[in-house]
């Protein structure tokens, strides 16, 4: 599988940003997943969609600001970030995890990443 990360930018905290994430190749995955990494900090778990069925996994972080979804044909991955804040500040990654869902939010379980995309909250 490949993925190719997009969207990313400069907005003042409170603004919104949609990331894309383009799905090729051959795709047999169980979920697919946006990462994020903070300069100096550890990668995290953004959210997850499972590929086949839907169901979304979100950190508490962004529970209720961030939405993940996919389109029908399952050839892209969205991210709609609203309410942001100066904390979001990183690179954002796309990534495939094959992981049981008691390992979506393990940043370690995804195996496929795309290149990441900045997204810088300041005002």
């Amino acid at each position: 599988v490949q993925l190719q990360a997009s969207g990313g930018g400069l907005v003042q905290p409170g603004g919104s940003l949609r990331l894309s994430c383009a799905v090729s190749g051959r795709v047999s995955v169980s979920f697919m997943g946006w990462l994020r990494q903070a300069p100096g900090k550890e990668r995290e778990f953004v959210a997850a969609i499972r590929w086949f069925g839907g169901h979304t996994y979100y950190a508490d972080s962004v529970k209720g600001r961030f939405t993940i979804s996919r389109d029908n044909a399952k050839t892209l991955v969205f991210l709609q970030m609203n309410g942001l804040k100066s904390e979001d500040t990183a690179t954002y990654y796309c990534a495939s995890s094959n992981g049981i869902t008691s390992s979506v939010y393990d940043p370690t379980m995804y195996n496929h990443w795309g290149q990441g995309t900045l997204v810088t909250v300041s005002s």
